[in-house]
């Protein structure tokens, strides 16, 4: 299972990488929008974490992009700010509020990959 894991802050993107190593899963890091779409395309994960609020190209368009190339592609929104009202306008299979402690991001992982199956 290769995650791609998109965030515009390194530390965050390290210890996310780390985090999901740990638990067997092949991840791919991405710190924009663009660096996204180019790794979706070459490395073709099979779930992608995404994070809302980045320079450039936000999650919200990226989120877009992947979805019109490949609607079954399983996405979990990461922000900093809970979105619970604007979630179900939204196309990602999951949203998560950012944390140091990443069982919820793991949990929401493995239901999103069961869902799918």
């Amino acid at each position: 299972m290769k995650i791609l894991v998109v965030d515009d802050e390194k530390n965050i993107l390290k210890l996310y990488k780390a985090e999901l190593e740990d638990e067997g899963y092949e991840v791919v890091i991405a710190n924009s929008g663009m660096e996204a779409i180019d790794l979706f395309h070459s490395e073709n994960p099979d779930l992608i974490t995404l994070d809302i609020m980045m320079p450039g190209m936000d999650g919200i368009q990226v989120l877009r992009q992947l979805k019109q190339e490949k609607p079954q592609i399983p996405v979990i929104m990461l922000t900093a700010y809970d979105y619970r009202d604007d979630f179900s306008v939204w196309v990602s299979d999951a949203y998560v509020v950012k944390s140091s402690d990443l069982a919820t991001l793991k949990a929401t992982i493995k239901q999103v990959i069961e869902k799918k199956s």
